[in-house]
Parts: structure tokens; C-alpha cells; sequence
């Protein structure tokens, strides 16, 4: 595993820095949900649970995804 490190404000908390920069990567597929609870610092659970505050779905489908699967089930 690689190490990184950030100089963030020092009016940033850093257990939200990570929970935010493991959302995104999370939502861009970069990083599994596992993967990503890690680096945030929580369990898959919980982790599924914060992104919401992040505006990032656990659902990684598209709207035409979406259609496709109803339309087939």
C-alpha cells in the first residue's frame, strides 16, 4: 500500500478529509466499498451509511442501467 501525505487547513478535520476523498474515489469506481471504508476508517457498514452526507449512492447504476434491468425484470 502506498503512503500519501496532505497538508490540509488546520480547520479541516481530518477524519473528514478522508471520509470525503474515499467517497469520491468510491463513486468514481476507483476504489472498491471495502477498499474505500479502509482508507476512510470505518467498516463497510458504516462507511455505506456516511455516504449519503457526501451525495454518493452505494448504487452505482445510471438512469439507462436502471431502465434496462426494470424493463427486464
Amino acid at each position: 500500500m502506498k503512503t500519501l501525505t496532505i497538508h490540509i487547513p488546520d480547520d479541516l478535520d481530518e477524519s473528514y478529509a478522508k471520509t470525503f476523498l474515499a467517497a469520491k474515489l468510491f463513486e468514481k469506481g476507483d476504489l472498491s466499498l471495502g477498499q474505500a471504508a479502509d482508507l476512510a476508517g470505518y467498516t463497510k457498514r458504516t462507511f455505506m451509511e456516511l455516504l449519503a452526507n457526501y451525495d454518493v449512492s452505494i448504487f452505482n447504476y445510471t438512469e439507462i442501467d436502471l431502465i434496462k434491468d426494470v424493463t427486464n425484470a
